[in-house]
């Protein structure tokens, strides 16, 4: 492991660890927690539709499905294409033909800023192994709720498998390294053309890696100061209790 990359060999992989694989061009990684015999229990959004719209354009360039159709299902897992919420895979079909990475956690700042790209690590600790895979198991039987791009995805879920924590403000994005990491270079993109009035370039451009890296470490779930831990149990019921109430009020 190290800053350039967190690659790592299926034969190091251990039960309990995050893992994820980018896809199209590193746009964006899908991330699952390897629960041993070559299975990995992940969040997934059916349709091929965890990033775009629902468009058959979103389904060509933004798919994170298997790579197994309905014409050619997988072997050992079946045709998953079409399957959302929490699912468990064959190692294969997870990496859907990408090549294998291991999220880290406990990091140092001054490793998680070198990590420019998030999304790979964070400042938080793991729980231990068996806590870890408990809870994707139960998720994996319960739901993880409703996928959303910025505030519950397939990060979000496996991060907090991992820790057990969850951000509890309603206006706040998620756990998720990528979509912070995301809100960050927008806001940063957002307020340049002011400071281009008021600076030089290279001035900017470190004003803008600052307030960038800043904005990361602030972010992640080991920083934050809006998480607490919570039981998986209570999660769930949680959960229920949120779709009873927006089902009645439905009605």
């Amino acid at each position: 492991m190290g800053v350039i990359s967190n690659k790592i060999e299926r034969d190091h992989l251990k039960p309990g660890d995050h893992i994820y694989s980018w896809r199209h061009a590193y746009i964006y990684a899908h991330h699952g927690i390897y629960v041993g015999e070559g299975e990995v229990i992940h969040f997934t959004r059916g349709g091929g539709q965890e990033i775009g719209t629902g468009t058959v354009l979103d389904r060509f360039i933004f798919s994170s499905s298997p790579s197994h159709s309905e014409d050619n299902p997988c072997p050992r897992c079946g045709d998953q294409s079409k399957l959302n919420g929490v699912i468990s895979s064959c190692l294969d079909c997870f990496l859907w033909g990408g090549e294998l990475y291991r999220f880290e956690y406990g990091v140092n700042p001054i490793f998680f800023v070198a990590k420019a790209r998030g999304g790979t690590c964070t400042l938080a600790s793991s729980d231990l192994p068996e806590d870890v895979l408990y809870r994707a198991s139960y998720l994996l039987e319960n739901g993880f709720g409703v996928y959303d791009l910025f505030k519950n995805n397939c990060e979000d879920f496996a991060i907090y498998c991992k820790t057990g924590l969850l951000v509890f403000t309603r206006i706040s994005v998620g756990k998720s390294g990528q979509a912070t990491s995301f809100l960050a270079a927008t806001s940063v993109i957002v307020s340049s053309p002011l400071r281009f009035l008021t600076t030089s370039f290279p001035g900017l451009a470190a004003v803008g890696c600052g307030m960038y890296c800043a904005s990361r470490v602030l972010s992640d779930i080991g920083m934050r100061r809006d998480v607490t831990k919570v039981s998986v149990e209570t999660l769930v019921a949680r959960d229920a209790s949120t779709e009873t109430v927006t089902v009645s009020k439905k009605d």
